[in-house]
């Protein structure tokens, strides 16, 4: 692909315009609850076994540890965006797939962390174009889970021709699969207010992997775990 045609291709940004309010949307739902509602947790369902607090966690993390543990030899080649030791926070290993509860435990240090990884997605969207991003590939094992958060997307994940054991994925399908991500978070938080007998702020767009037909989307009765 000669340079020309690459510049001449619109930012990727163009493709994800949420990514300019996602984090208001996870604020407006998180930001003035208790810590009571916050910690909740419940072994009812499946998804209320992650808090309010967690779930916001996990959204702040998603971000850096695909676009720096998954992508960082082709989007930062020349010097990364954080620290070593930074990143560890972001990626703690002793949280699941979450930031380091002991560095950002109060929410609006987690809501911090947040606006810090979307700012961080934000960069990439708008210096990359959408051929580039449709050009770069990572690779995944594949898993049951991930067969089927791939019916939501419509492009940009595949497996892989040569060997077929493992799932190819374009820079597109990250943002999507990120942005997704998001959405059933939220839904997850909605769900936990809902379930407290307390109102949901936003209205999410029609996205989301709990769309997929197989996802445990049902909603609680209204103060049904109190």
């Amino acid at each position: 692909m000669s340079q020309s045609k690459l510049a001449s291709s619109p930012q990727l940004r163009t493709m994800f315009p949420d990514y300019w309010r996602i984090n208001s949307l996870v604020r407006a739902e998180v930001s003035e609850l208790d810590d009571s509602i916050l910690d909740w947790t419940s072994d009812r369902w499946g998804w209320s076994g992650w808090s309010i607090r967690q779930q916001t966690s996990h959204m702040a993390s998603i971000p850096v540890r695909w676009l720096i543990g998954k992508w960082a030899d082709q989007l930062f080649s020349d010097k990364l965006p954080m620290s070593p030791a930074r990143y560890a926070i972001f990626d703690s290993k002793q949280h699941d797939r979450r930031l380091d509860d002991q560095v950002f435990c109060r929410i609006e240090e987690i809501l911090s962390a947040l606006d810090e990884a979307i700012s961080l997605s934000r960069r990439v969207l708008i210096d990359t174009t959408i051929q580039k991003a449709r050009e770069m590939v990572v690779y995944r094992a594949p898993s049951d889970q991930w067969n089927l958060m791939r019916t939501v997307h419509p492009d940009g994940i595949s497996h892989d021709p040569k060997t077929g054991a493992m799932i190819r994925m374009d820079l597109v399908a990250t943002f999507r699969h990120i942005q997704n991500e998001f959405y059933t978070h939220i839904f997850n938080v909605q769900r936990a207010k809902i379930a407290l007998g307390i109102e949901r702020i936003v209205k999410l767009p029609d996205a989301g992997y709990h769309k997929a037909i197989g996802w445990d989307s049902k909603i609680p009765a209204w103060n049904e775990a109190r």
